[in-house]
């Protein structure tokens, strides 16, 4: 087993097949195939149906390995690179799209000014597409809504974040400046799909008060919900962040927003893998990333910065 093979069958489950790996590495079909039917052979099974070109079971474990030892290999490099003067390497970094939309100009900024020779990587996603990908080593770090329970991952709170109602102009609801969350229970929602952190937070509190919610739609990703909002399809529970801001370009307030008395705030947080060390670059970024944060998060409406201790 050598790099060669892995880095073929990475090529191959990422590009969805045999020829589009081998572009992708700058070399022929045959070599591909060659290093992949030798890793088949040491490790005695079939890591790639060749009908469909799909990882096998066996390929999708061995490919959780291989995506942890090819990020480990890059984080190697940076660590050496950044032994001399100045920090060096690249940092794949998810973030959620409602703490991007603030959060990223801001980090972007920070490291222009401190840590220029980092290429930083920014994606964004939903918790529920980000974690896995912490997890796998596909990213350093990422932003997302808490809890995220995985065995794979570590997290830490970096600020709470207050849920609010956002309607239509002509919503039923529109007028109102307060509602009980009990009585939510009364109008279809916009809610994100159960097994998300917010919307199972949501249930759950919803629960505690005798209601449970109901949803006309379900759609995993803040911003498309506040999008549909503002299209006029409905009125959707989301964290403060998530209501537009005026340079958008979004029209004059085609939205009204509505603060829910019962409803406890969403928590926000940086998640990283248990196992394997950050190389120096990502933990730059880290520690930039949460100086930017505690100066920040305080300017930000419905937002409240997280101690250590809380």
């Amino acid at each position: 087993m050598d790099l060669r093979q892995l880095n073929a069958l990475l090529a191959v489950a990422e590009n969805g097949g045999f020829s589009a790996a081998a572009r992708a590495l700058h070399t022929v079909q045959s070599n591909v195939s060659t290093h992949v039917a030798r890793l088949e052979k040491e490790l005695g099974a079939t890591l790639i149906d060749r009908a469909t070109g799909l990882p096998t079971k066996e390929g999708e474990a061995v490919l959780t390995r291989a995506t942890r030892i090819r990020a480990e290999l890059e984080a190697l490099s940076s660590d050496v690179a950044s032994l001399g003067a100045k920090v060096a390497g690249t940092v794949r970094l998810g973030m959620i799209g409602t703490t991007a939309r603030w959060l990223s100009p801001l980090l972007f900024e920070s490291l222009e000014t401190h840590l220029p020779d980092v290429r930083m990587v920014l994606v964004d996603a939903t918790t529920t597409s980000l974690i896995p990908r912490v997890d796998r080593g596909d990213l350093d770090l990422a932003i997302v809504n808490l809890p995220a329970e995985s065995p794979d991952t570590q997290t830490v709170p970096l600020f709470d974040e207050e849920r609010i109602l956002l309607t239509p102009p002509d919503h039923a609801l529109a007028g109102r400046g307060t509602i009980a969350l009990k009585a939510l229970a009364d109008y279809d929602l916009l809610l994100e799909p159960v097994g998300t952190a917010f919307r199972d937070e949501l249930d759950v509190q919803a629960a505690a008060v005798g209601v449970r919610l109901k949803a006309r739609a379900e759609i995993d990703g803040m911003r498309l919900l506040a999008s549909l909002v503002i299209a006029g399809f409905g009125a959707a529970v989301l964290p403060a962040s998530a209501v537009p801001a005026p340079s958008d370009g979004t029209p004059a307030m085609p939205w009204r927003s509505v603060a829910v008395d019962g409803l406890e705030p969403r928590t926000v947080g940086l998640a990283q893998r248990r196992r394997g060390l950050l190389s120096s670059p990502a933990a730059a970024v880290r520690d930039a990333l949460l100086e930017v944060v505690a100066e920040a998060v305080g300017q930000q409406p419905g937002l409240v910065a997280r101690t250590p201790s809380s």
